[in-house]
């Protein structure tokens, strides 16, 4: 084989490799959102199905909108992994908030397909910042000008995306739940760390660093005692520390 067939058959063969990186890079599981939504518009008891829209492929997404009287403040919340955002814990922050007067946002966030490992999601993240990007816009378009992100696990990592970025400055505080990787280093807003007592390894063994990490003022690192990863029969300290920290960090 001479010189110049070599390097052409090498070169087709890159190409062939770059190509099946970049198919088999994970993508979102549009069809496992809608399989979400399908479940739980129709269920829906608090707040109003609201679909926005994201400039990557132009996918409409779900999002609960419950808005409180009289108030400028609103939260965007964020779920975890695989999941929707009336789950659990989530939907429990998402209407409670809204009690104690925060509108709120809760996000369909992307998701993988059902066994999808943890590592397999960032990813998505560029395309979780797209719509937290998009909510903030939406909350600003309705006048609402004092935002704050609250947000748990993935979600956490996710939101983490959106931050390193240009978040708007809108946005005002970030309450982080079950935060595993990452810390809080290059932020200057108001960040509340969050998590159970018995939550998961990860999340137990990066504590010290992110609470070293939270360098603006009325930052905060707080643990709920004798509590796992989804704050399991203590959602109301869970809320209460929540919204503790929204009030003192939204005015």
């Amino acid at each position: 084989m001479n010189k110049n067939r070599c390097l052409g058959w090498i070169a087709g063969l890159t190409a062939i490799f770059i190509l099946n990186g970049f198919a088999s890079a994970e993508a979102a599981d549009y069809a496992r959102e809608k399989k979400w939504a399908d479940e739980v518009v129709p269920s829906l008891v608090v707040g109003d199905p609201v679909y926005l829209q994201t400039p990557r492929g132009h996918h409409k997404f779900l999002t609960l909108f419950t808005p409180a009287q009289d108030t400028r403040k609103a939260v965007i919340v964020v779920h975890g992994m695989g999941i929707h955002p009336d789950w659990g814990m989530v939907g429990t922050l998402r209407t409670e908030l809204a009690d104690r007067g925060f509108t709120t946002l809760s996000i369909q966030m992307p998701i993988l397909a059902a066994d999808a490992q943890s590592d397999a999601y960032p990813p998505i993240f560029p395309e979780a910042a797209e719509r937290i990007a998009e909510a903030v816009g939406f909350l600003k378009a309705k006048g609402y000008t004092q935002l704050a992100i609250v947000s748990h696990s993935m979600g956490s990592r996710m939101s983490g995306e959106y931050m390193a970025g240009k978040p708007d400055a809108a946005v005002q505080a970030w309450a982080s739940l079950g935060l595993s990787y990452g810390d809080y280093a290059v932020l200057t807003l108001p960040v509340l760390d969050l998590y159970g007592e018995n939550d998961l390894p990860l999340v137990l063994k990066n504590a010290a660093q992110r609470k070293k990490s939270l360098a603006a003022g009325q930052s905060a690192q707080k643990v709920i005692a004798r509590t796992d990863h989804f704050f399991t029969g203590h959602e109301p300290a869970m809320v209460d520390a929540v919204a503790g920290f929204l009030g003192e960090t939204l005015k």
